[in-house]
């Protein structure tokens, strides 16, 4: 039971900021790879099994059925000519290869004779120095994993998702990989919804970054709004966000409560604190996107009050300049008999009843709020 204790630590390492360069993801495939195969081993007894050449899936299969243990081989991107001999060779079904060779599919537990087929996507949060309306946020991938008896294979679809660094940590604790291909499984599903955890909190920083932006004071203090296309970018990014997430829940939720024969008893009750932090991330991206609406909206109308503003100012100055003009329009017509043409004081009378009459309109205007 002591290796259970310590089974969160083994599978799940310090959350880390994915704002800067520690990301627990890693972009590049294996240079040295020549082929989809990115590793392939055999593991007994809790340890990988060392061999002096590389094994292949078909020799790892046979040292398997012959020794004992299981064997765990990863893919990125197969072909469907490369991924046709692993099919054959593990019996998979036709339709989850099909799944896991085309990609593009939603979170999901699939259950056959002899194997679970099990979807997730990956998300990895984008750094950028400002969010844009063109801005990426997150990026997300797919993890698609097939768990039998004695074998267990992963085939990843984009640059995220890494899971080099995940195998070293459960080759690190030999009593936790006695327990099998479950015990893998267990470790992915932790990884990828701690990838979400971190995404989520990033994301979070960049909503309140907006919601700042859209209720800071402008001009003399009053809200000017920021550019809704920023706002609307980041929902299109918490949307996708939310496409990863929210089709997990209910396969986690199968993992931990239906008693399956490829499962280990004692990592099955591991799958509810995967669920439980499923469903928490779920709800952070529910409020991300109902508090997006909120902002959208409340951006929308700041703008719109500050046209209408502007419209008022415009207007003020319009009938304040409207005064002059039509004293001037009268008096630029050319009639002989006009009230105070040729009087000596006819000239700063008209201007100073033009003044007067200005200042009049600008102070009531500008008690009634509108300059």
């Amino acid at each position: 039971m002591s290796m259970i204790r310590d089974l969160r630590a083994a599978v799940r390492p310090s959350r880390v900021s994915l704002r800067k360069d520690n990301g627990p993801y890693d972009t590049t495939r294996d240079p040295a790879a020549i082929s989809a195969v990115v590793d392939c081993a055999v593991y007994r007894d809790g340890h990988r099994v060392e061999t002096d050449l590389p094994l292949t899936p078909h020799t790892a299969m046979r040292q398997v059925r012959r020794d004992g243990g299981f064997v765990w081989i990863g893919l990125h991107e197969p072909t469907e000519d490369e991924f046709a001999g692993i099919a054959r060779e593990f019996g998979l079904h036709p339709l989850a290869v099909e799944d896991a060779v085309q990609a593009h599919q939603r979170p999901k537990l699939e259950r056959y004779d002899d194997s679970l087929f099990t979807v997730f996507k990956t998300v990895h949060y984008v750094d950028h120095d400002q969010l844009t309306a063109n801005s990426e946020v997150v990026e997300t991938g797919e993890v698609m994993c097939f768990t039998g008896r004695d074998f267990f294979i992963t085939v990843r679809h984009g640059g995220q998702g890494s899971l080099r660094a995940l195998r070293r940590r459960l080759q690190e604790d030999p009593e936790l990989l006695l327990k099998g291909p479950s015990a893998v499984l267990h470790a992915i599903a932790d990884h990828v919804v701690d990838g979400y955890i971190a995404v989520a909190d990033a994301v979070q920083d960049d909503i309140d970054e907006v919601e700042t932006e859209v209720f800071s004071p402008g001009r003399k203090g009053s809200p000017r709004g920021t550019d809704a296309g920023r706002i609307y970018q980041l929902k299109r990014e918490v949307l996708e966000f939310k496409r990863a997430v929210a089709p997990l829940l209910r396969p986690m939720q199968l993992l931990s409560e239906r008693p399956m024969r490829l499962i280990d008893p004692e990592i099955q009750k591991y799958f509810r604190d995967v669920a439980d932090h499923v469903a928490r991330v779920q709800e952070q991206v529910i409020g991300f996107d109902e508090l997006l609406n909120s902002i959208l909206q409340a951006n929308l109308a700041q703008a719109s009050v500050a046209q209408n503003e502007d419209m008022r100012k415009i207007t003020s100055w319009a009938a304040i300049i409207a005064v002059p003009t039509m004293v001037c329009g009268v008096y630029g017509m050319n009639f002989d008999h006009m009230p105070e043409t040729h009087w000596k004081y006819g000239y700063p009378l008209v201007l100073s009843i033009t003044v007067g009459i200005c200042l009049g309109i600008h102070r009531t205007l500008k008690r009634n709020g509108w300059l």
